[in-house]
């Protein structure tokens, strides 16, 4: 069992407030986000979606990378990304849509194979799991030569 953390500290009210996100690897020390950095192009600070979506992406890429594993192949390389769509719903905002996409260079696997144990990887991944309440969450696999 594991259990990880991360904090943040917010001063101020709404749109003018400002927040910091920190995780107890440092990995986020303090990092800024706030109104801007969510929904308009201010780009000095990260937000949720996009953590998340970077959180996504590194969970279903080692679940991907484990299940080939598991399977007899072996990654040589693995890339992923994930667009968090974050939408206006009635008075607040819903994450309406996660688009996985991954393009990944698997020696001796055949596309049925790996489109196989991608769409498992997307399916058994505890980040995958935690976010069943995302309406669509999609995944665009391309096996590399």
């Amino acid at each position: 069992m594991t259990e990880k953390s991360a904090s943040v500290h917010w001063e101020g009210q709404g749109k003018k407030g400002r927040g910091q996100i920190s995780t107890e690897t440092a990995a986020l020390k303090a990092y800024p986000y706030g109104f801007g950095s969510r929904f308009e192009d201010d780009r000095s600070g990260t937000n949720p979606e996009e953590l998340l979506g970077a959180a996504h992406a590194a969970c279903f890429t080692m679940a991907f990378s484990f299940a080939c594993d598991k399977a007899g192949f072996s990654t040589d390389k693995v890339d992923t990304r994930a667009r968090v769509r974050l939408v206006q719903q009635g008075d607040g905002f819903v994450i309406d849509r996660i688009a996985l996409t991954l393009e990944a260079a698997v020696p001796g696997i055949d596309e049925a194979k790996f489109q196989e144990i991608a769409q498992g990887a997307k399916k058994g991944c505890p980040l995958s799991k935690a976010l069943a309440s995302v309406p669509e969450i999609t995944l665009t696999a391309t096996l590399l030569k």
